[in-house]
């Protein structure tokens, strides 16, 4: 059952980020384990247990990352993550082109959210294109957001702009990367049990926003298969 992260977290994670290298990994490994993911496993488990039971029939299963990032992707960092993530995602080898809820915990803080790894192109085409014809539906589901107020659009937009919307949909119509996400300081509710409400609560809101853009995938997935 997960009781919280602690300071001992925190310390792990400005250590990996200022001595990221072998040897000071190798004898921090069990601070790792037992504070950072341990508990990431623990939250992950508890959080997807409850959330499943709230929607079953998105058939959707727990990841959590691993610290040591893919020698073939260094690109001049050092071979250890300075962050970990849960994820709630579909389990097949195009997951990352599909639409996933995350939680991140990182020295700087947390976040979590619901969105894509790396859309397929022509997914982004349909949800634009459905922007475009009817973009009520999603106008719907900004308004709701906004009111709410914990959550906000991410990701990169192009560099040549796909064309317009309407004003309420300004800053979705031309995102390369898309997710909505909720970022928060390193605060008390990383160090409570409660956090497990607080995602369950969010991931439960996000629902809608999760069918929104699994309903685009399909076209966009066909060539990945």
């Amino acid at each position: 059952m997960f009781t919280g992260y602690s300071s001992e977290t925190l310390d792990f994670l400005w250590g990996i980020r200022l001595n990221n290298d072998r040897a000071w990994f190798t004898a921090h490994k069990q601070a790792y384990m037992q504070h950072l993911y341990q508990p990431t496993l623990e939250l992950g488990r508890e959080v997807y247990d409850r959330f499943m039971e709230k929607f079953p029939k998105l058939g959707l299963n727990l990841h959590v990352c691993r610290i040591y990032r893919d020698a073939r992707r260094l690109h001049g960092q050092g071979p250890y993550k300075d962050h970990l993530w849960l994820t709630i995602r579909p389990e097949n080898d195009i997951w990352s082109h599909q639409p996933v809820f995350w939680f991140e915990i990182t020295p700087e803080g947390w976040s979590h959210g619901v969105g894509f790894w790396n859309a397929a192109p022509q997914t982004l085409a349909s949800m634009r294109k459905d922007m475009d014809e009817n973009p009520k539906r999603l106008e719907k589901l900004v308004r709701r957001m906004n009111k709410d107020g914990r959550f906000q659009v991410q990701g990169r937009d192009y560099a040549r702009k796909k064309g317009e919307s309407t004003p309420l949909l300004a800053s979705w119509y031309n995102k390369k990367e898309i997710s909505v996400g909720c970022e928060r300081p390193f605060d008390e509710l990383l160090y409570s049990p409660e956090l497990a409400d607080a995602l369950v609560d969010g991931f439960t809101f996000l629902e809608p926003c999760y069918q929104y853009f699994q309903s685009f995938c399909k076209n966009g997935l066909e060539d990945l298969k």
